[in-house]
């Protein structure tokens, strides 16, 4: 795909820039991911908001996503439909997010070829400056078709 999956979220998703995602990979149903250490988007115990860490896995699993489907954006809108979230640690430092989509392509695709809007789920972890997991997230997107 020649897509800047990175770029593109970047650009369309102003929110993910106020916070400072910075991407590293993007490719093949994954994505990594940073919010640097920074004051602004720091809590009352000076670690990453949990908002803050939120935005930094949907962004990454958002990433993952458009990286096998984002060639299907002319017929259908991703939009996420739920998410699940485990705060396990206290973070320190700069986060690191490390997402994959759990689906197969082609199976998604299917479902949109069939009519459907199919929904599909993207884990992801999160760890901190020390590489210890802090946070575990499946965000569950669809592909919405357009209408004709």
């Amino acid at each position: 795909m020649s897509l800047d999956v990175g770029a593109f979220l970047l650009e369309s998703v102003p929110f993910a820039r106020t916070v400072g995602i910075v991407f590293d990979e993007v490719g093949d149903g994954r994505a990594v991911c940073r919010l640097p250490d920074r004051e602004d988007v720091r809590n009352h115990v000076a670690g990453p908001h949990a908002g803050a860490l939120f935005t930094l896995a949907e962004t990454a699993s958002g990433a993952a996503m458009l990286s096998l489907l984002g060639d299907e954006l002319g017929r259908a809108t991703p939009l996420t439909t739920g998410a699940r979230v485990e705060y396990r640690k206290f973070a320190k430092g700069e986060v690191r997010a490390e997402a994959r989509l759990l689906a197969a392509r082609d199976a998604v695709v299917a479902e949109l070829d069939a009519g459907g809007r199919p929904e599909f789920d993207v884990a992801v972890e999160l760890t901190d400056g020390d590489g210890v997991l802090v946070s575990t997230v499946v965000i569950t997107w669809t592909l919405r078709p357009h209408r004709r």
